[in-house]
């Protein structure tokens, strides 16, 4: 389930996997309308190798973007301590995102 969430006066979303736990962060969004396009992506492009980027970080951790057609990054994984649990939260976005309902909260 994605959870649509507003701060302030901006928007951003969680992909939530069906344990409950966060599987994907959204950046933050200035419209309603811009963070709903962002889950929209996030469910178009969540399946295409080519969208998905997996990183390092400098302290070992292991974390992946999923991104639009343009590059631009629409939602951020957790850091996992290796790679095989980035490579399961990446099957986890493909598989819960494309038909995941919207709430907000």
């Amino acid at each position: 389930m994605f959870e649509l969430k507003k701060s302030g006066d901006k928007y951003h979303f969680v992909l939530k996997a069906a344990n409950g736990q966060v599987i994907l962060s959204s950046q933050m969004y200035a419209s309603k309308a811009s963070a709903m396009n962002g889950i929209e992506s996030v469910k178009k492009n969540c399946g295409d190798e080519k969208c998905i980027e997996r990183k390092t970080a400098k302290n070992g951790k292991f974390h992946f973007n999923v991104k639009s057609t343009n590059g631009q990054i629409v939602g951020s994984s957790q850091m996992y301590s290796g790679e095989s649990g980035m490579n399961n939260g990446i099957t986890s976005v493909a598989k819960n995102a494309p038909g995941a309902e919207v709430k907000e909260v």
